[in-house]
């Protein structure tokens, strides 16, 4: 493709940019073209224009994924800034509508790695609204909402629920252990998990079932916190998205006998129409497909 570009070349359009920005966390052309109301064929269309516009290439396809080419990397960051600018110009130029108390359930996955960023956005573009967290397992979060005691619950599920909740990403489940520590997993396979009952902990036990592979469990909490310490300190082995990989943790797999593990579903779950739900739920969105694909950019998934 010819990369140059003169001053009467066509402008980044910031329509093609949000679907330029869907394709990549939503990983495809289909997914992306459900969640913008879009056809296939239109998302498509919206990215030639904008590789037109650009000079250049900016996604690489094969039969199997979807990658970035170098500008399509460097436009990826550029794009972000300029989608999420937009938004809160927006918000600022019509004032902020949304107000009161929104009462918002959190697995702790989602309240420890994704929502301080969220309640940073959120709370600039919607100073008058506030919020009341309450963190625990998703089954348990999604019966507070059914008695009315939760606007909106953030949670997750290791497959795809048809019309029950909104989809907000999907992930690969990886098995966590120390960087600093070989491991020594010859033996019956140390893990730490949560409490039953848990989507990573059933994920990790039928993975193990399904191979025939030694576990037992060494380490159980009810926070997530307490099973990253468990195997950052080379204690256990333990189950995590893969965005949710930190410094001093090392993705384990085939090398280690250690099977594959399914995709992680995460959803919001909001029964009413609720402007301030629906606010925070697109906050939700932008930033956990932007850690997703951050990840498997570090990781090369």
């Amino acid at each position: 493709m010819d990369k140059t570009v003169g001053t009467s070349s066509p402008t980044l359009d910031i329509v093609l940019l949000r679907t330029f920005l869907e394709v990549v966390d939503s990983g495809g052309f289909a997914l992306a073209a459900e969640r913008l109301a879009l056809t296939p064929s239109a998302v498509s269309g919206h990215i030639k224009r904008l590789e037109l516009a650009a000079g250049d290439t900016l996604l690489a396809r094969t039969t199997r994924r979807l990658d970035l080419t170098q500008a399509g990397e460097t436009l990826y960051a550029y794009a972000r800034n300029i989608v999420d600018l937009e938004r809160e110009a927006r918000a600022r130029l019509r004032g902020s509508t949304i107000q009161g108390r929104l009462r918002v359930g959190a697995s702790e996955d989602f309240a420890g790695t994704w929502l301080p960023q969220v309640l940073q956005g959120f709370h600039r573009w919607h100073p008058q609204a506030s919020i009341e967290l309450k963190v625990g397992i998703t089954a348990d979060l999604l019966r507070q909402q059914e008695r009315g005691h939760l606007d909106v619950v953030f949670g997750k599920r290791c497959s795809r629920t048809n019309g029950e909740g909104e989809l907000l990403w999907r992930e690969p489940l990886v098995w966590a252990y120390a960087s600093a520590c070989a491991a020594d997993l010859a033996e019956a396979l140390p893990l730490a998990v949560f409490p039953e009952p848990c989507i990573y902990r059933e994920a990790a036990l039928a993975a193990l079932g399904s191979v025939a592979r030694p576990w037992r469990v060494v380490f159980e909490s009810g926070s997530m916190a307490g099973c990253l310490s468990a195997a950052l300190a080379g204690f256990a082995v333990t189950v995590v998205a893969r965005s949710q990989l930190r410094e001093g943790l090392r993705e384990l797999g085939e090398e280690e006998r250690l099977p594959a593990l399914p995709a992680a579903c995460f959803y919001a779950f909001s029964p009413r129409t609720n402007p301030a739900a629906r606010a925070l739920i697109d906050a939700v969105r932008s930033i956990g497909q932007r850690s997703r694909f951050m990840a498997a950019r570090l990781h090369g998934g």
